[in-house]
């Protein structure tokens, strides 16, 4: 048999009592892991160990300069294990190995913010009536669940955990059953840093077993998931019956918007890499590109050229040369290819290039895309004009989670920021224009979380990330915000009036009719 990968549970490796999950290679679809599921009482058992962790203080009061060099030793202990994540990454996700190396390296940095963040963060103390003193505290909540997706599965678990265990948390990760094991790695890397055993927990499993046990718990104070809309609320109703926090990244399908102004090679450039990073398997993939009518036709072939190169370059993931990966799973393949065959068939939608899975053998390393999950990087533009491209249900409102782009025109900047918020969705944006008023007005017009000018999915530990329509989700993550809402405030008051004055003034039960204060 392959591999086989436990539970993270209490500080050790632990075999599940649930089923075993096969782990497959996307760009073969051979298995080369199993891992184990976690049972109803595997959920039951580490929650309980979890809860014991934070009510011991031995983190949730430890003090924060000491769980700051934690967080430091665990962004230097990662550091050195990144050859072997990255490889594992690869492996389990299918991505090209040169995305990986250029974003697992970035998660230290979030480690580093929120050990920094403890070190300066300061404790207010508000104005009051009389001689009190109110000061307040960012206490941790407790027990805290995680549930991260396939497509970053170790950017998001580390997006997630930097600023839950800084304030002190346990935290439970339930990582998808199609990616689990880099995040289970992570359990020996944080201990071999100094964080407690029992504080952070590792229990894979799918979503309708071991996921909702964990969200059910009575004892889970606060639920942090990223992944679809549906199943994003299904957890959070799920959560709001033990009145939990909550806190969702859910879908997008992230318009671009290409002025006449911005350089059309550089835009081009812009649109192929926000649309195919990770073979368009992110929420805030550039999947809605708007562009000026009169840089339309030009445009497409910038466009269709580049398009055609990256499909030209694709290879098994672990070259270094291969520009594009397969999509992660046989039924991700199916979805995409149903929703660009359902969209061209009925004329809704032409192919400009792509539009269809990969077979053959690769020109740049012989790899046979046949037995993997290959999807061509496709782009597409309206066809019969007499159909109802912008209608509910069709490809320009549906996220397809895979290399698709739709491209449409426009005349006017109203009928862009109209055809830009024409989405359920609010989680990402891109304006492409070199006119600096262009950019700020249309910016401060569009729905979206985050929106990016002359460039895409620039990230930062410190800027926050979230949607701003109920479809892509509920608060934020990163930045002071993403700390915060892994704590509670606590306000202490002290009254600092000598004896004599609290006696005259305190007394509420005095026998005087004289005023008492109230509050």
């Amino acid at each position: 048999m392959a591999g086989v990968y436990h539970l993270w549970v209490a500080g050790e490796d632990r075999p599940g009592k649930g089923e075993l999950i096969p782990v497959e290679d996307p760009a073969t679809g051979e298995v080369f892991a199993h891992c184990h599921a976690a049972s109803e009482e595997d959920v039951q058992d580490t929650v309980a160990i979890a809860q014991a962790a934070f009510k011991s203080g031995v983190w949730s009061r430890a003090p924060r300069h000491f769980r700051a060099d934690v967080l430091d030793q665990s962004a230097t202990l990662l550091e050195a294990e990144l050859p072997k994540l990255i490889s594992l990454e690869v492996r389990q996700t299918g991505r090209a190995i040169r995305e990986m190396k250029a974003q697992v390296p970035s998660l230290v940095r979030w480690l580093k913010y929120y050990a920094s963040l403890l070190r300066v963060e300061e404790r207010p103390l508000l104005p009051t009536t009389g001689k009190l003193h109110n000061f307040v505290d960012r206490v941790p909540l407790g027990v805290v669940v995680q549930i991260t997706p396939f497509n970053h599965p170790l950017l998001i678990a580390v997006k997630k955990l930097a600023p839950a265990l800084a304030a002190g948390n346990s935290v439970i990760v339930k990582p998808s059953e199609l990616t689990p094991l880099t995040t289970i790695k992570l359990g020996a890397i944080l201990k071999a840093a100094g964080l407690p055993d029992g504080v952070f927990n590792v229990l894979p499993g799918y979503g309708e077993f071991t996921g909702k046990a964990l969200v059910q718990h009575p004892l889970v104070r606060k639920v942090d998931v990223t992944g679809g809309t549906k199943a994003g609320r299904a957890i959070g109703a799920i959560a709001g019956g033990n009145l939990a926090r909550f806190t969702a990244e859910l879908g997008g399908k992230a318009p671009l918007i290409v002025f006449s102004s911005a350089d059309l090679q550089l835009a081009a450039n812009g649109i192929a890499f926000g649309s195919f990073i990770a073979s368009g398997q992110t929420c805030i993939a550039s999947t809605r590109i708007i562009v000026e009518n009169n840089i339309f036709n030009r445009l497409i072939e910038a466009l269709k050229a580049k398009t055609e190169f990256i499909a030209s370059r694709m290879g098994v993931p672990t070259n270094p040369d291969s520009l594009m990966g397969p999509l992660v799973s046989g039924k991700q393949l199916q979805n995409v290819e149903r929703l660009v065959n359902e969209s061209v068939h009925s004329g809704v939608m032409n192919v400009i290039t792509g539009g269809e899975r990969m077979t053959g053998i690769s020109a740049l390393d012989g790899t046979d895309f046949s037995k993997g999950y290959f999807f061509k990087p496709t782009v597409l533009v309206q066809g019969d004009v007499s159909l109802p491209i912008f209608q509910k249900g069709a490809i320009w409102h549906t996220e397809v989670f895979g290399p698709v782009i739709v491209v449409v025109g426009f005349d006017t900047e109203k009928e862009a920021v109209e055809l830009a918020n024409d989405s359920e969705f609010g989680l990402g944006a891109g304006i492409w224009t070199q006119d600096l008023s262009q950019a700020f007005r249309v910016s401060e017009q569009i729905d979206a979380g985050i929106t990016w000018v002359n460039t895409h999915h620039r990230n930062d530990p410190s800027s926050p990330w979230g949607g701003s329509k109920s479809s892509s989700g509920l608060g934020v993550e990163n930045g002071v915000e993403a700390y915060q809402a892994y704590t509670t405030a606590k306000s202490t008051i002290i009254s600092y009036a000598s004896t004599e004055e609290a006696l005259a003034a305190d007394d509420w039960f005095k026998d005087s009719s004289e005023a008492v204060r109230y509050g």
